[in-house]
């Protein structure tokens, strides 16, 4: 059998060695699909949502994966126990307290350590472009000039998505504004991103939103965007895991 060689390029960057899975929502607009299970772990395309976020992972060489829980917590810990030989994973426990984004960042800071590290949605689903997606947002990353770096989609390729759109950027990458009100905007944040932990501080009590720290790196010019150049997909209610199901069928 003649051996294939692949042509895909790798970029170079160092990628984060740990990352944050959040996977502590809710799962409201996914109901009845999770009332009796958390989101993480509804099925597309033949496997729960974390799973293809973790082989995604993996698949980088991340090697370190600190996961916020809430809802249904026990089945996801169970779920996650000695699935990925290849990371390891830590529970970061919000049973008591849902506290968003945010404060989910706030809580699970002294597991995080001091490097850059990768943020990422459990229920995000994406299909890489010519280069990985997770390697190329690693060699756009620039410590000395940012705190924030978000893997955008543009707002026409953002399967399932009913918002907006939420960025826009400048010729460099940089985002100079959010969307306003009554606007589109023409990129749209896909769930992940790396973050420098010196910018997860000064953090209110409680629940709260990441928008306050990227409000905070647009602000001093230290936030980016880098688009995406594969396919993305917003799972985010039932109806989203058929079409989401048959345009991966047909790739």
């Amino acid at each position: 059998m003649t051996r294939q060689l692949s042509l895909r390029p790798t970029p170079s960057g160092q990628v984060p060695r740990t990352a944050m899975v959040m996977a502590a929502g809710l799962g409201k607009r996914m109901r009845p699909l999770t009332a009796t299970r958390p989101k993480p772990l509804v099925s597309v395309a033949g496997k729960p949502l974390i799973d293809h976020v973790f082989d995604r992972l993996v698949a980088a060489g991340v090697e370190r994966a600190v996961v916020n829980v809430h809802y249904l917590a026990d089945q996801l810990e169970a779920h996650l126990k000695d699935r990925f030989p290849g990371i390891e994973v830590i529970i970061s426990d919000e049973r008591e307290q849902l506290l968003e984004t945010g404060g989910g960042l706030v809580k699970a800071k002294p597991l995080l350590g001091d490097d850059p590290i990768l943020v990422i949605n459990s229920d995000n689903l994406w299909i890489d472009g010519p280069v990985d997606a997770i390697r190329l947002l690693a060699s756009r990353w620039d410590e000395e000039t940012m705190d924030a770096l978000l893997l955008m989609v543009p707002l026409a390729r953002a399967h399932n998505h009913e918002g907006q759109g939420d960025f826009h950027l400048g010729a460099d990458g940089r985002i100079t504004a959010r969307r306003q009100r009554s606007r589109v905007a023409p990129f749209s944040y896909t769930g992940l991103q790396i973050l420098h932990p010196r910018l997860i501080a000064d953090a209110p009590a409680g629940p709260f939103s990441t928008n306050l720290f990227w409000d905070r790196a647009i602000a001093a010019g230290r936030a980016y965007g880098q688009v995406h150049q594969g396919l993305w997909f917003d799972v985010g209610t039932p109806r989203a895991i058929p079409q989401t199901e048959l345009i991966l069928a047909d790739g």
